[in-house]
């Protein structure tokens, strides 16, 4: 019988996993610069946990199951619930703010489709108290420098505020069921649904034009600017305006100024309050948001005080696509590869004990232990991008040396063991 893969899920092979991790590792060299710590929660969490916040109806997008003890749990969709679960758990009384970053699997139960899977990854980045809007602008440059690291070009950058849109509900005495509806509206751009919800709420046009002129931002800071003669009497729209024109001050000033302020991102989610931002790459077509987040408070979730966090999540496959598209290469590494080869079965254990010193340094050593022709170890050599091999011959051993055959160049050298170390570093 052959089995395959689940559907909606991928085996990643040696190539694919060495893309994959150098992507991985230069995002986490970003964020520990920046002074984030990594956590890990399980793969799965009780159900409850994912329908508290989103409704039974998520249960139709998600795997759950009962376990052997009747318990209701589920496949983590995401991984910002179970962090608010962790920081609840553990870390209510810990010193703030806490800067943490986490990157696993997440599982969602939809039809597959060109990038999106049933099983993905999400790297993701949480700080939960401490400054709200220097946390805020240190998150958005530190996204931005993820990205730039990673070589992707043409990406678009959106900042907007959630507080400037819900200061004029407040103002109108809206609901907040109400609210959630015409967020969600702005959110998937159906501005038809959002002048019918607006209609219901006895909106006047007055206040349907200061709320049109909201979501029709799409500049620079300057537009944001222009908009506070237009809100000065909704005060929460004010302040919320006047906060986001600090945290783009202060993304500048951590040296990013190639973003869009666009005031119509909702994120469709009713628990973020401040800060909302996106990334797009337009390469990828219809599913070009490689990063949504923000300010948000999952926490009041739980029994624990409210306290905001800002965070955001790359959608890890996205960005790997993106890689794919762009065709961008990863550096070539320097760490050099080597292959010995004990010329006859003899030899075998000389090649061991040379293979281990080069080990003892940190050098990536294969051997060949199965015997091949040496014409047969130089093209695997080759294919595996191995830069130089060690042929190990009776002449040799006696003579207490080694051959060298660099693989780029073509060059072969005979030289003491003793310096065999120093010739693969340098």
């Amino acid at each position: 019988m052959e089995f395959k893969k689940p559907r909606g899920t991928r085996d990643f092979l040696f190539e694919d996993m060495e893309e994959r991790k150098y992507v991985e590792n230069t995002i986490r060299t970003v964020v520990e610069n920046y002074g984030f710590k990594e956590i890990k929660t399980p793969i799965f969490e009780d159900l409850e946990l994912f329908t508290a916040k989103s409704g039974d109806g998520v249960k139709e997008e998600i795997y759950h199951f009962q376990d052997k003890g009747g318990r209701d749990l589920a496949l983590r969709p995401e991984l910002t619930a179970s962090v608010s679960r962790l920081y609840d758990n553990n870390l209510q009384r810990a010193a703030k703010p806490l800067k943490m970053y986490y990157f696993g699997s997440c599982f969602r139960y939809e039809r597959p489709q060109a990038g999106r899977y049933r099983q993905f990854w999400q790297f993701g980045i949480e700080v939960i108290g401490g400054t709200p809007i220097y946390n805020e602008a240190e998150i958005v440059a530190m996204a931005n420098e993820a990205l730039s690291r990673l070589n992707i070009q043409n990406y678009e950058f959106a900042i907007g505020h959630l507080g400037i849109i819900k200061g004029v509900l407040n103002h109108l005495n809206i609901s907040s069921e109400q609210q959630t509806q015409i967020i969600a509206s702005i959110d998937k751009e159906d501005y038809e649904l959002l002048d019918n919800l607006l209609d219901d709420c006895n909106v006047s046009e007055d206040y349907k034009s200061i709320i049109t002129s909201i979501i029709n931002v799409n500049g620079t800071l300057e537009d944001l600017i222009n908009l506070k003669p237009l809100v000065e009497d909704i005060e929460d729209s004010l302040k919320a305006v006047e906060d986001l024109e600090e945290i783009l001050k202060t993304i500048e000033a951590f040296g990013f100024t190639d973003y869009t302020v666009k005031l119509s991102i909702a994120r469709g989610l009713d628990y973020y309050t401040g800060l909302v931002f996106e990334i797009y790459v337009p390469d990828l077509g219809a599913e070009k948001q490689i990063t949504g987040g923000g300010t948000y408070n999952l926490t009041s979730l739980f029994d624990s005080e409210e306290v905001e966090s800002t965070g955001f999540a790359f959608g890890f496959d996205r960005i790997m696509e993106a890689f794919h598209r762009q065709n961008i290469q990863i550096p070539t590494s320097s760490i050099p590869k080597v292959l010995v080869i004990p010329v006859k079965k003899e030899f075998k254990l000389d090649a061991i004990r040379i293979a281990q010193d080069l080990r003892k340094e940190n050098i990536i050593t294969d051997i060949d232990l199965k015997g091949k022709k040496l014409k047969k170890n130089l093209s695997y050599a080759n294919s595996h991008n191995i830069n130089k091999v060690i042929m190990i011959g009776q002449q040799e051993v006696e003579n207490n040396t080694v051959t060298i055959k660099d693989m780029d160049s073509g060059d072969q050298i005979t030289i003491p063991q003793a310096e065999v170390i120093e010739n693969i570093l340098n």
